[in-house]
């Protein structure tokens, strides 16, 4: 098969996941559930974090009317995106050492392969920015931090790059995962053991966002902030 086959197929196994025509069977194992409870707090985290990213693209729409919302909606996103990478990470890796359920499970398919590791560096390097402009303050956030050919590069610079990188590769994964996602946390698929377990997790980063939110808008170092309520 050459590469141009490849690839097309590598295309239409991508398009069948994200239409829900084939999909992964995962493998219910131990109390935790095994790749098949990984599989459903993965996807519960990933429709948390979309509905939150959705509410942090609004707030662009008047970014400087909005500041507060955005900065802190961007801090709350952290949390879910850190464990939304760990159960992944920790997918990922329990298929490349060879631990039986996971390599049961198998790999996702070729092009989401390659797409997931840039959705997780895109996603924490939009969000690393985006926390070290709130550790800044919005003075500094505006000093020049290298000079390349005669453009200065700042800190705020990096996190709108950061961004248009993101949503390249977050867009192309959304439109492939969110129909799976859907059907993976419906009521009606059957019942894996660990549900407790994986809702107290999910709750326990969602309760840490909202506290880091709270401190950011108490301490935001010289951001102009106007959140209504607040």
């Amino acid at each position: 098969m050459d590469g141009r086959s490849r690839l097309e197929k590598a295309g239409i196994e991508a398009i069948d996941v994200a239409l829900g025509r084939s999909h992964r069977t995962d493998p219910v194992s131990g109390s935790s559930g095994g790749p098949a409870g990984n599989g459903r707090l993965t996807a519960w985290t990933g429709l948390v974090l979309l509905v939150l990213f959705v509410a942090e693209l609004v707030t662009l729409l008047d970014v400087r009317g909005l500041i507060g919302w955005h900065l802190a909606l961007g801090v709350i996103l952290v949390p879910p995106a850190l464990l939304k990478t760990a159960t992944t990470g920790w997918r990922i890796v329990g298929y490349y050492i060879g631990h039986e359920p996971y390599r049961q499970a198998g790999p996702p398919p070729v092009l989401l392969r390659f797409l997931g590791p840039l959705v997780i560096v895109g996603s924490l390097a939009l969000l690393a920015t985006g926390v070290a402009l709130v550790l800044l303050g919005q003075r500094s956030s505006r000093q020049t931090l290298i000079a390349v050919l005669g453009l200065r590069v700042y800190m705020l610079t990096l996190h709108q790059g950061a961004f248009a990188a993101w949503a390249v590769v977050t867009g192309l994964h959304v439109l492939a995962r969110i129909w799976p996602a859907w059907r993976m946390t419906r009521p009606a698929r059957p019942r894996v053991p660990g549900g407790r377990n994986r809702g107290v997790a999910l709750l326990a980063t969602l309760v840490l966002s909202v506290a880091l939110a709270g401190w950011v808008l108490t301490h935001q170092n010289g951001w102009d902030l106007c959140v209504p309520g607040l």
